[in-house]
């Protein structure tokens, strides 16, 4: 159930409520508009094997991140965009562009999760187009693809985050990244943007003030510009996270709370 902590952080899992579906897709809407968030969502999107019905992009970015299988089997799976096609497979983050349509063409055996996050959130239902590909003048370049494993490694303290999709992939507006938290609990901090969080692996609590909630794998994180906050490590080993937040900018940058 979701658990609404102080400034309007907002936990929850990431099946929660009833999903949206169409054809071989079921989407579930954890954060948007219509929970609170001012310009940001974040969408569990689920494929099942076959092809996928298109859904055409708004006005916005949609930021998408391909998580993998939940049994274990080996992922792989081809998407299409605006008539331009791509192998992808686990941990690849993936950039659909304002009024480009999409595709996921799963081979099985298992359903693939892709984590989506729109800047700005239309607050609309998807729109679908049945066809396996969409014509356009829109170009691919540059490549909207990007492998975590590309991607290079940059610390903050004790510890590092990956930048998957920026400007330099042509998103001006939004910034995805995965993080990796060490156990314990780092210092209180704000930002000044509204962020998305995704648990990729790890135990922990997600603060927000003196409030707080469990979270795991699968946990979807909203945290409201300027909310201060700060994730705990309860595990013995890194936390994994998968962030993005709007507007764009640096993962590293963020404002210490000064204790009083």
């Amino acid at each position: 159930m979701a658990v609404t902590l102080e400034g309007g952080c907002r936990v929850s899992e990431m099946r929660e409520g009833e999903p949206l579906t169409e054809g071989t897709l079921r989407i579930w809407n954890q954060i948007g508009r219509d929970t609170g968030a001012q310009a940001i969502s974040l969408r569990i999107m689920e494929f099942a094997p076959g092809l996928s019905p298109t859904l055409r992009n708004e006005e916005c970015d949609d930021i998408l991140y391909l998580v993998g299988s939940e049994r274990g089997d080996p992922v792989r799976a081809e998407i299409f965009v605006n008539g331009g096609s791509c192998d992808i497979g686990p941990d690849t983050g993936i950039y659909i562009r304002p009024c480009e349509s999409f595709s996921l063409d799963n081979p099985g055996p298992g359903s693939i999760v892709l984590i989506s996050a729109r800047c700005p959130d239309p607050n609309r239902q998807p729109q679908f187009i049945h066809a396996t590909t969409i014509a356009s003048e829109s170009s691919l370049e540059p490549n909207p693809i990007v492998r975590l494993g590309d991607r290079p490694a940059k610390s903050t303290a004790d510890r590092w985050y990956r930048v998957l999709v920026d400007d330099q992939v042509g998103s001006t507006q939004a910034t995805q990244f995965v993080g990796s938290i060490p156990p314990g609990r780092a210092p209180d901090h704000f930002h000044q943007y509204e962020e998305v969080l995704f648990i990729l692996q790890g135990r922990g609590r997600m603060w927000a003030g003196e409030t707080h909630s469990p979270i795991e794998p699968g946990s979807c994180i909203y945290l409201p510009k300027g909310q201060v906050h700060c994730v705990e490590n309860t595990g013995s080993d890194h936390l994994r996270l998968l962030g993005v937040f709007y507007p764009a900018g640096s993962p590293s940058v963020r404002y210490d709370v000064q204790p009083s």
